[in-house]
């Protein structure tokens, strides 16, 4: 039993991890409720451990968030599979224009990456639990097979090729946005410019062929939908004109939008941009949970 710690000591102590371990819930369960509830959990479980032996208190923190995560992942009800196809993971809106991708919140910059958009999110969502967690903890956090094997409760072996074919799936399926920002944004000005005047070409010309648009509006409402192919995307982005304010952001570190009607957020939007084109568009437009998000205060009018 090593010397007894006080409320503050084990409240720096996890504090000071706190980033990370959001980051890592969030990458595992897409929701930022369900990540403030693994870490939580992760709290509570540090809080009433001896951990004075523990030579890497960031590794075992990990290993605890991890496995909180795998057991809300396998114990989700299970989703139909139409809603699977259409499920738009929680979104990280930023303002742009007020720093860098986490704008100067340690936990959000922990979250954030230029180069991780939600498109990589959408595929997670169709992995099994545990190629997810291995996927997540081994590609996007370098922690050992060994540890994640652990975790996952396989060998280190099958872990590895449960990562594989996460990985396999990833790289198939996810699209890698345009590193530039801006190149980003212009692609989607032109999208709503091309929207608000009706130009069904100009929509075209901004779409890639094969470009998907995602609209979770929720289970069982008529607004949610999946439509694939630029004609048939631009014919919808006609039909469904927004209603209300369109404010730039940046969502889950790319170009994206939120659209205000008097004063309350009914879609986030987040677009996915290669090569100066849109290949995908991920739209949450379920009031329920666009209620519960955190977004900036500089968002809404004053």
């Amino acid at each position: 039993m090593g010397p007894l710690r006080t409320t503050d000591q084990l409240t720096r102590q996890f504090e000071a991890h706190r980033g990370h371990l959001q980051a890592v819930a969030y990458r595992m369960l897409g929701s930022l409720s369900e990540a403030e509830d693994a870490v939580q959990e992760a709290w509570l479980r540090f809080n009433r451990t001896d951990t004075s032996d523990v030579e890497n208190l960031g590794g075992w923190l990990t290993t605890v968030v991890s496995r909180v995560a795998l057991d809300m992942l396998r114990s989700r009800s299970l989703r139909p599979e139409a809603f699977l196809d259409t499920h738009v993971p929680d979104p990280i809106v930023i303002l742009p224009g007020t720093g860098g991708p986490g704008a100067g919140d340690p936990e959000r910059e922990a979250m954030v990456t230029d180069d991780v958009g939600i498109a990589l999110d959408v595929v997670l969502e169709t992995l099994a639990p545990p190629e997810r967690v291995a996927f997540v903890l081994h590609d996007m956090f370098g922690v050992p097979f060994d540890a994640v094997a652990e975790i996952v409760g396989r060998t280190p072996d099958a872990t590895r090729k449960l990562a594989s074919r996460a990985r396999q799936r990833v790289q198939g399926a996810a699209p890698v946005p345009d590193k530039n920002v801006n190149r980003q944004r212009k692609a989607v000005d032109a999208f709503f410019a091309a929207a608000r005047e009706g130009d069904f070409d100009a929509l075209v010309a901004v779409l890639d062929p094969d470009v998907v648009l995602r609209s979770d509006a929720g289970v069982g409402r008529p607004a949610t939908l999946l439509v694939r192919g630029a004609s048939t995307v631009a014919g919808q982005a006609l039909t469904t004109r927004p209603r209300g304010t369109v404010h730039p952001v940046l969502v889950n570190g790319g170009a994206g939008v939120v659209v205000l009607v008097e004063g309350r957020v009914v879609t986030i939007s987040a677009f996915t941009v290669v090569d100066g084109t849109i290949v995908q568009i991920d739209v949450l437009q379920d009031p329920d949970r666009l209620a519960a998000l955190p977004l900036p205060p500089g968002l809404y009018p004053r």
